[in-house]
């Protein structure tokens, strides 16, 4: 897990390139970042995590904060589900092999983590609440992989949240506190 205070792990949040062609470590050096690593596209999970967020897109970055969102699918497929959820022209960072997700200490999910009882009751419950499918395609992502949530600033993580089940949801208010302004 990057506590990203040597040499190499600043690499990585050099290599990480954007779709605005700059690098995350640059931008964590402008600014507080909220970096969220997605499940695949068609979980619900990863729709209901983009929706909160779009809620709160306006209040997090009026507060200073730019929001990052790092995925598995291509470039056309993240920008036709971020518009879905009002997400228009947002900052993402295309990632298919995994390689950041893998850096940053998020690892494939275990049977438990992903389809445990509790994992089924609250999938079910927000589906029938955003009323949205699970949809199963290989370009929308690896469907074992956990998601994650870092806050960043000047190149070190201020505040995570590493979900130990799928269907957990962060508190993305209280994690962005930290740098807020």
């Amino acid at each position: 897990m990057l506590p990203i205070d040597s040499e190499e792990e600043l690499f990585i949040l050099e290599e990480m390139e954007t779709s605005e062609g700059s690098d995350l470590l640059s931008l964590t050096q402008s600014g507080p970042v909220m970096l969220v690593f997605l499940r695949h596209f068609g979980c619900v999970f990863c729709k209901e995590a983009l929706t909160d967020i779009s809620k709160r897109r306006q209040a997090i970055e009026s507060g200073g904060v730019k929001i990052v969102f790092v995925h598995m699918g291509d470039e056309q497929t993240a920008n036709d589900y971020f518009a879905k959820f009002n997400l228009q022209g947002v900052t993402h960072i295309c990632d298919p092999a995994q390689r950041y997700y893998r850096a940053f200490g998020l690892q494939r999910g275990s049977f438990t983590q992903l389809y445990g009882l509790q994992t089924w009751i609250r999938g079910y419950q927000v589906k029938k609440e955003l009323d949205v499918e699970l949809e199963m395609s290989k370009h929308l992502g690896d469907s074992t992989q956990m998601p994650g949530l870092f806050v960043l600033q000047n190149g070190r993580i201020k505040e995570r949240f590493i979900h130990r089940i799928a269907s957990e949801r962060p508190d993305y208010d209280k994690l962005v506190q930290c740098c807020m302004i």
